[in-house]
């Protein structure tokens, strides 16, 4: 047709995982937390009232700018609400890259990466992770504009030290961008970078740890001066009233918070220790979901199998990762449900 721009007309676009339609699956594709949220947004669902519908909502969402910070330390101006992290990434791209300014990655990792780097028109350079997702010392000298690493990594589930990212941070004349949307489940996390970087950009998404996936609600934490930088390109009501409300009962509620990561974390642990039991080589994750391998079958073909019990995990039909499968853990019911799957396979 012509219509769109050359960089848009040649995309693919970015590919969700599979929703499957129907409830009685069991769904381990998307990394979503098994576990319902916080009773305490249910609460505050039931009191939106049609004023609050009827008005803009705050633009920057000052009660969860408040809420987040106690919670990480940080000032309320260090905070800027997003509608899911995907869009600051989006955000991220639009403000610091175009054609003359790269962003940089390792990779494998989160698919969306390229995606954006692509309608940004901007030149995206990969630098490989070795086999065991070490931080590339390549990424240091790229000259880009922006810096991206996952972290913990999607898919793999790694994890690199702070220690390492704070030095990158200080070696980078660009922005370094530490997508922290799994670190919940991690032992640490980078949020005190911003304290002494004044070139780091922490992002945390709602959708994992606090169980709000359907929400749409993410955060960055970082100095003022990139917060305003930030600003000037994001949608002017990003965040809607409900959403603003909801994120910041959730993330009030840390007790609950805790508790329901604990689970997760306990699971994975579970998970792990029973799929080497079948001969799956899966390395130690830090987020709410593990890389296996099958040296018995083919990724693929364990796959379609699966689909065919109505349990659904994740492949991806890229190099580095074909002979891989990313499951999320589910709930024990769940995972026992797909290792008893799993063990059928792989005795045909």
């Amino acid at each position: 047709m012509g219509y769109f721009r050359e960089n848009v007309e040649r995309a693919k676009g970015y590919e969700p995982g599979f929703q499957p339609g129907q409830m009685d699956v069991v769904k381990l594709n998307t990394n979503e937390n098994p576990y319902p949220p916080s009773p305490a947004i249910m609460k505050v669902l039931a009191q939106i009232d049609a004023e609050q519908l009827r008005r803009y909502p705050d633009p920057v969402g000052s009660a969860f700018r408040q809420a987040a910070a106690e919670v990480n330390n940080v000032e309320p101006g260090d905070i800027m609400c997003c509608n899911g992290g995907d869009e600051l990434l989006t955000m991220a791209l639009r403000a610091f890259c175009d054609e003359n300014r790269p962003v940089a990655y390792p990779v494998p990792t989160y698919s969306l990466y390229p995606v954006l780097a692509n309608l940004q028109a901007c030149k995206a350079i990969e630098i490989p992770f070795d086999n065991e997702f070490n931080l590339p010392a390549k990424l240091a000298s790229t000259n880009a504009a922006l810096t991206i690493v996952c972290n913990p990594n999607a898919p793999s589930g790694t994890f690199i030290n702070t220690s390492e990212l704070a030095s990158l941070a200080d070696e980078l004349e660009g922005v370094l961008l530490i997508d922290e949307a799994y670190v919940d489940f991690a032992e640490e996390n980078c949020a005190g970078l911003v304290k002494d970087f004044d070139n780091v950009v922490i992002l945390r998404s709602m959708s994992k740890g606090y169980s709000l996936a359907g929400l749409r609600f993410g955060y960055a934490i970082a100095q003022p001066d990139l917060v305003a930088g930030l600003m000037k390109v994001k949608d002017s009501y990003n965040v809607n009233a409900v959403a603003i409300a909801v994120a910041t009962a959730a993330i009030k509620d840390q007790q609950y918070f805790k508790e329901n990561v604990e689970k997760v974390k306990a699971d994975r642990e579970k998970l792990t220790e029973k799929l080497r039991a079948l001969k799956f080589e899966v390395s130690k994750s830090y987020a709410n979901f593990v890389l296996a391998e099958s040296k018995n079958c083919k990724a693929s073909e364990i796959y379609d199998k699966l689909v065919q019990c109505n349990i659904y995990i994740r492949y991806f039909d890229v190099a580095g990762l074909s002979d891989k499968l990313r499951i999320t853990v589910g709930t024990r019911e769940q995972n026992d449900k797909l290792l008893s799957a799993l063990e059928q396979i792989l005795s045909e």
